[in-house]
């Protein structure tokens, strides 16, 4: 077989309980992964530095042309734990300090989900929602994203797998609310 042709890049997050092939049942080549801490996206900033997870994004998009974008987080995830409850705050680099910096891209939704929750297991799960929805936001930043979704052949979709009972769950964004399917 010459070259790739995925039908999906799937933006999942390190943790090793939470592997992409697996839970979507993929043989190889049927999904582009990539994979960071806390499945997170940045937002489309063309004069930034050294981005792994945007070229990874272009060039599914672009070059392998898939048709589908999954934004998928997971339960008990470690880095929602460390931006919760502050864990690596300020800690330099080595030493928790770019797990910090990676994770300031929820930190306000953090913030404002330890302040009316706490740092439970129900601030967990909303934390982790939130961190879908806010990759899904950031993806809609980068236009190559939006243009291909304005006329219909890319989808961007987000989804949660629970790792306690295996169950993965979707975004119903006109509803808001994620659905076990």
């Amino acid at each position: 077989m010459e070259g790739q042709s995925p039908r999906a890049v799937i933006i999942a997050c390190c943790d090793s309980r939470a592997d992409p092939a697996t839970i979507f049942d993929a043989d190889p080549g049927d999904i582009f992964v990539v994979r960071n801490v806390a499945n997170l996206v940045p937002p489309f900033e063309p004069d930034g530095g050294l981005d792994g997870v945007s070229a990874a994004i272009e060039f599914a998009v672009n070059q392998l042309r898939v048709r589908e974008i999954v934004v998928m987080g997971h339960e008990k995830c470690g880095g929602i734990s460390a931006v919760l409850t502050g864990r690596f705050e300020n800690a330099p680099a080595g030493e928790g300090g770019f797990i910090d910096r990676w994770m300031s891209q929820i930190g306000k939704s953090a913030q404002a989900i330890a302040k009316a929750n706490g740092s439970g297991p129900e601030a967990h799960r909303l934390l982790e929602e939130a961190a879908i929805r806010q990759s899904m936001a950031n993806l809609r930043t980068f236009p190559f994203v939006t243009g291909r979704e304005q006329d219909k052949s890319l989808v961007v979709l987000g989804c949660h797998f629970s790792i306690r009972n295996g169950e993965l769950s979707v975004l119903e964004e006109a509803q808001g609310k994620f659905r076990p399917i």
